[in-house]
Formats: structure tokens, C-alpha cells, sequence
């Protein structure tokens, strides 16, 4: 069986998408950026973002009956690989002892030029 649920991203019914897919125990969460509660990516830099990010990948996760810990695999877009470290120190506050899989990969730019980074996360729920 397949549940689809929304985030607060504006590009969800424009693009076609779900912020999240729940099949069987899997759940599947679409790139997600640091968009605050008022649908404004926070200012501040990738730590912030990536924070923001975490948090809504987090709440997404929680609507399917997920949580970060039940996360198996993220993949990381960062438009300034410098920005790395920034980067790490928000995941790994985030995911800790639980240690997902993960990708990072610097893009030349993500949908506006406010977003920093955009962070997916597959779940299973065990």
C-alpha cells in the first residue's frame, strides 16, 4: 500500500510531487530544504539550512510514523562543497550513533539562489 503526504514546499503541486512516500515499512523523503514554518528558507548559512532541513525531513518522517532514527540512507546537495564541514556538524547532531548511509555532492545551483543545501532521506521502519 502507497501513502503519499505534502510538506509546505510550493513546488509540490507545480513539479508533481510528494514531500514524502510511505510503502510497506519504507519511507521515502524528497529533497528537502531549510523552508521555515512560513515557507521562507531561513537565512543563515548551511548549518542553519541544514538544520531547517533535518527538522522538516524529521516532521515528514513523523507524519508517515517514521522518526531519524529510523533513517537508512540521505543524500546530501550542497552548492559550496567548501561548506562541508558546516554541513557535517548538522547531520551528524542530527543522526549521531544512527549513521545512515550518505552522499554528498557539491550542484551549481539548486531551485532559487537563497537554498544552500537539500538533503533526501529514505527510512525503514522496523
Amino acid at each position: 500500500m502507497r501513502e503519499n503526504f505534502s510538506g509546505n514546499s510550493p513546488y509540490e503541486p507545480v513539479v508533481g510531487f510528494s514531500r514524502a512516500v510511505k510503502v510497506g515499512n519504507c519511507v521515502y523523503v524528497s529533497g528537502t530544504v531549510g523552508r521555515g514554518p512560513d515557507g521562507k528558507v531561513v537565512f543563515g548559512g548551511v548549518y542553519d539550512q541544514a538544520k531547517q532541513a533535518i527538522a522538516n525531513i524529521a516532521a515528514a518522517l513523523e507524519q508517515a510514523g517514521a522518526s531519524l532514527s529510523d533513517v537508512v540512507r540521505t543524500r546530501i546537495y550542497l552548492v559550496d562543497i567548501d561548506e562541508q564541514d558546516e554541513l557535517a556538524r548538522a547531520h551528524r547532531e542530527a543522526f549521531g550513533d544512527i549513521r545512515p548511509a550518505s552522499t554528498m555532492v557539491e550542484v551549481a545551483a539548486l531551485a532559487t539562489p537563497e537554498m544552500l543545501v537539500e538533503i533526501e532521506a529514505d527510512a525503514v521502519i522496523s
